[in-house]
């Protein structure tokens, strides 16, 4: 009896116990708003826009390598667009909201977009199949590249409570998209304390705040003030800070005719210089060519070569005294500079209330109504994959290391054995691979952003030319220390006086006016840039 009993209470545990498993997976399930795999084909699920402008074909196809399917964009030079409308709308104002993806760029990317469009609901009648560039959008999220365009997108088109219109916002100094053809997971987290983070293959690339103007570009809540655009600057105001000395007199002795360079009377001619023979001499050994027709082509010269006989010898030709800079040249004389006892600094328009200021607490998400991918790309072989909405960041980390994490790291094995093949050290090969991916990182600091183009661009000559990499480095890392340096040590502007809302004139300084020196430099450089340049000098000469 006592053995029959403990049949029924073990099927219970067991029952308890897949019961509880079960409703955790039910339950972590239901976090997944909306998940596309591809694993099916896509015909009849995700509408692809009859517009003439969309030529380009989507295909259900494999990532190279893989089983795992995806959408693929199969032609160059094409524009693209696709869109799914979702079965129920997704609320962005309420809890954590996570959008995420996967982008492989097979085939690299030079010129093109691999962002999504999460569309908010469209107006009455709007059908799937006219979607296009202008279907209104909630957020835009993912990479682009283009010239100097270099960066995961974040753009959220939010509703102006004053006036009624959507205005764009875009995420200042967003992360660059990397430049492999490995596949990436590309994360965007928007939670309740109004923070915003953009993750790259997990790792937190980019924290913003949604009301901070620093992080958004035009900021979503205005400035409180604005210059007064009535306000004008008085006629008798003067913002030169220094003044030609009113009291300087040009010394009786200055020659402002006086030339820079006189002839060197002191030179003599070298012993050997060889006055009779040219420099240059004609080519003895070249020869008319046989298709040569002087009436057409002119007489025919024989090229010029350097005489051989000058080599041995310290000149050939006319002899002439070199030149050395007049001890009498002063330039033409200005009167030092002082400080201008008239200066009232820079001015500025006086600040106003902003009529257009409004106060938010939290941004007014427009909710999700589909999603859509329309792009214009030069490339082909971009296969997006694993497309998650979830309201759970767990959630989305799960989707990231069960359907991305293999095939990347299966990518990285297949590149690490290629280059091996290729004879690449896999010693030097890693470790360039973390000095590139440490300069892309570096090159997302909000400082770099006017020269992150430049940056970027000899980043990737680096990746592909590794004869180059270790010059490709200095440059990039002497640009940012020159930069870097600019902003430590360069000027600081003058601070505002907040009952004028001017900036305050400069304090007297010690150093009264300009050096007359210092003038004469500059005279220098000006007659210098608009003289003729210099011919080659020659042996004559020296």
């Amino acid at each position: 009896m006592e053995g029959r009993r403990k049949i029924p209470k073990l099927l219970i545990a067991v029952l308890l116990i897949a019961f509880f498993f079960a409703f955790q997976i039910c339950a972590s399930a239901s976090d997944a708003i909306y998940y596309e795999s591809f694993e099916e084909p896509f015909d009849g699920r995700w509408i692809v826009s009859q517009k003439d402008e969309y030529q380009g074909v989507w295909k259900h196809s494999k990532s190279e390598g893989h089983d795992d399917y995806g959408l693929l964009v199969s032609e160059k030079a094409r524009k693209y667009a696709i869109v799914k409308e979702l079965d129920h709308v997704v609320n962005l104002k309420d809890g954590t909201v996570v959008l995420q993806f996967e982008v492989r760029l097979q085939d690299g990317l030079e010129c093109g977009g691999a962002y999504l469009k999460y569309l908010r609901p469209q107006e009455a009648g709007w059908l799937a199949k006219e979607f296009d560039n202008d279907s209104p959008y909630s957020i835009m999220f993912g990479p682009d590249k283009c010239g100097s365009t270099n960066k995961v997108h974040f753009i959220l088109k939010h509703k102006n409570p004053n006036s009624g219109e959507y205005v764009e916002h875009h995420l200042k100094y967003p992360p660059s998209v990397p430049s492999d053809k490995l596949s990436h997971v590309y994360t965007a987290i928007l939670r309740p304390d109004n923070e915003v983070s953009i993750l790259i293959d997990g790792e937190e690339r980019k924290k913003a705040n949604f009301l901070s103007s620093e992080d958004f570009e035009p900021p979503l809540v205005p400035a409180k003030t604005i210059p007064d655009p009535n306000d004008k600057k008085p006629e008798d105001w003067d913002e030169r800070d220094k003044i030609a000395d009113p009291d300087a007199v040009k010394p009786d002795d200055w020659d402002e005719d006086a030339p820079m360079e006189i002839e060197d009377e002191e030179a003599v001619k070298p012993e050997g210089w060889l006055d009779d023979e040219p420099e240059e001499i004609d080519d003895p050994d070249a020869s008319k060519p046989e298709d040569w027709d002087d009436e057409e082509d002119g007489e025919w010269e024989p090229p010029k070569i350097e005489n051989p006989k000058c080599e041995a010898a310290p000149g050939c030709g006319e002899w002439k005294r070199p030149t050395k800079r007049n001890p009498a040249y002063k330039g033409k004389w200005h009167a030092p500079l002082i400080d201008n006892p008239n200066y009232k600094g820079i001015w500025k328009p006086q600040e106003i209330p902003n009529p257009d200021y409004f106060e938010l607490e939290k941004p007014d998400f427009e909710p999700i109504a589909a999603i859509g991918i329309e792009i214009w790309t030069m490339q082909d072989g971009i296969l997006f994959d694993n497309i998650l909405i979830a309201g759970d960041e767990k959630v989305a980390e799960s989707y990231r290391l069960t359907t991305w994490k293999p095939k990347f790291e299966a990518e990285k094995e297949k590149q690490k054995a290629e280059e091996a093949a290729a004879g690449q050290s896999d010693g030097l090969s890693g470790f360039k691979k973390k000095v590139f991916d440490l300069l892309y990182k570096i090159v997302d600091i909000p400082f770099l952003e006017a020269y992150k183009p430049k940056i970027i661009d000899l980043i990737e000559k680096g990746e592909q030319q590794p004869d180059i990499t270790i010059g490709v480095i200095v440059s990039v890392v002497l640009i940012i220390l020159t930069v870097f340096f600019r902003l430590l040590f360069g000027g600081k502007k003058a601070a505002v006086n907040p009952e004028t809302n001017r900036v305050p004139p400069a304090e007297p300084s010690d150093n009264q006016g300009t050096s007359v020196e210092n003038e004469d430099e500059d005279e220098k450089e000006e007659d210098a840039a608009a003289a003729p340049p210099r011919r080659r000098s020659t042996r004559r000469e020296n």
